[in-house]
């Protein structure tokens, strides 16, 4: 059987122009068409407890995440239907049968149906029936929640499909860590860095040192130099190394029902653009949620996902587990607001596209069929 062909470009595409990382018109219109249509990750749904009510931005709009007594997950823009007051003025607040406006006390269920006026007295004119809150979208997937803004809400559609996790216990799984990085950055320059290995070499020595091929500056064997459809296939991960932590060894009992395949690879990515990667290993999940804050700034926050039985072993330090990929990530964030800084010089217009960068070509497409015409 022959390995998978090899993805290398043909040729050396332009990038995106060098306006579209920092001017706050494309930014706006980048709010409007790619983050205010798609689908973007919230927070894992066993971190919003049941009775609680959660106020969160999204693309520049104010929204309240809530969870009932009974564990329905519902979302709805943070505004009253009386004179616009905000339902939750703070960050969290525990949520019982109603959610009361905390300004004249309109009350409304958690399906957001409006049920009381209190002390306003509507004429005959007023219907109640059409003055519920206005609702979001909200979808869970393997325990992530998401929301989309959108009228009409597109598919979730995660690079590897929705099956992606099915080996995983992802139901079960429970935050262990969470760390959050803000860059100075615009937010598609990390998912650029994402998308190759070209910088890696250079930029991330304890990374090659476990996954020896990315040494030649590339994510795969079949896009070294060289290669060719019939070479063996190699380990993944350095010998001896299971798992993504400092010494290679598993934080904890590996996930029992994983493919050989899936424990071989050592590690397996998921992507949801605009808003996520997932990083699947044999006896953990890594999570990293992209938010555009702004034309030149982008929040990370990377949780990792551990199962109850890794989290009870005496002694297990969750960040001492993460510390690996938190290097990582802290040298991808270097990186990026390098790249952030000198891509704004007046003599920089676009770029060029390596062979080894086709997926940042795919992201490149992905962004403009997004976006439109100008």
């Amino acid at each position: 059987m022959t390995g998978p062909a090899s993805p290398l470009l043909d040729h050396c595409p332009e990038t995106l122009p060098a306006s579209s990382y920092h001017d706050p018109d494309w930014f706006a219109r980048e709010e409007r068409a790619i983050w205010r249509r798609n689908w973007v990750h919230v927070g894992r749904k066993d971190d919003l407890p049941c009775g609680t009510m959660r106020r969160i931005e999204v693309a520049g709009q104010n929204l309240i995440l809530c969870r009932d007594r009974d564990g329905r997950v519902t979302a709805f823009h943070n505004t009253c239907r009386h004179r616009g007051a905000e339902l939750c003025p703070v960050d969290e607040k525990p949520l019982g049968r109603l959610i009361t406006c905390p300004y004249h006390n309109w009350a409304y269920d958690t399906s957001g149906r409006l049920v009381s006026t209190a002390f306003a007295t509507p004429t005959a004119d007023f219907v109640k029936a059409d003055h519920g809150l206005f609702p979001v979208h909200v979808r869970d997937w393997n325990g992530f929640l998401f929301v989309c803004l959108a009228d009409q809400a597109p598919e979730l559609r995660p690079d590897l499909g929705l099956g992606a996790l099915d080996n995983w216990p992802m139901a079960g799984l429970r935050t262990g860590h969470r760390l959050v990085r803000e860059l100075d950055c615009n937010w598609k320059i990390f998912w650029e860095n994402y998308n190759e290995c070209l910088h890696c070499p250079g930029i991330h020595p304890e990374l090659c040192d476990m996954v020896p091929v990315y040494r030649q500056g590339v994510m795969a064997a079949n896009e070294a130099p060289g290669w060719t459809a019939d070479a063996p296939a190699r380990p993944v991960l350095k010998e001896g190394a299971r798992s993504w932590t400092l010494t290679g060894a598993p934080c904890g009992p590996e996930f029992p029902d994983l493919t050989e395949q899936e424990r071989g690879r050592g590690f397996t990515f998921v992507t949801l653009y605009p808003t996520m990667f997932v990083v699947a290993h044999v006896d953990y999940v890594r999570a990293v949620t992209v938010t555009a804050l702004g034309p030149e700034r982008t929040r990370l926050t990377a949780e990792g996902l551990f199962s109850g039985e890794t989290l009870a072993q005496p002694g297990l330090h969750a960040a001492e587990v993460a510390r690996f990929a938190t290097v990582v990530l802290d040298q991808d964030g270097a990186a990026c607001e390098t790249n952030q800084r000198g891509l704004k010089s007046e003599r920089f217009a676009r770029g060029r596209l390596m062979p080894q960068e086709f997926d940042i070509l795919r992201f490149h497409d992905w962004v403009r069929d997004q976006m439109g015409p100008a």
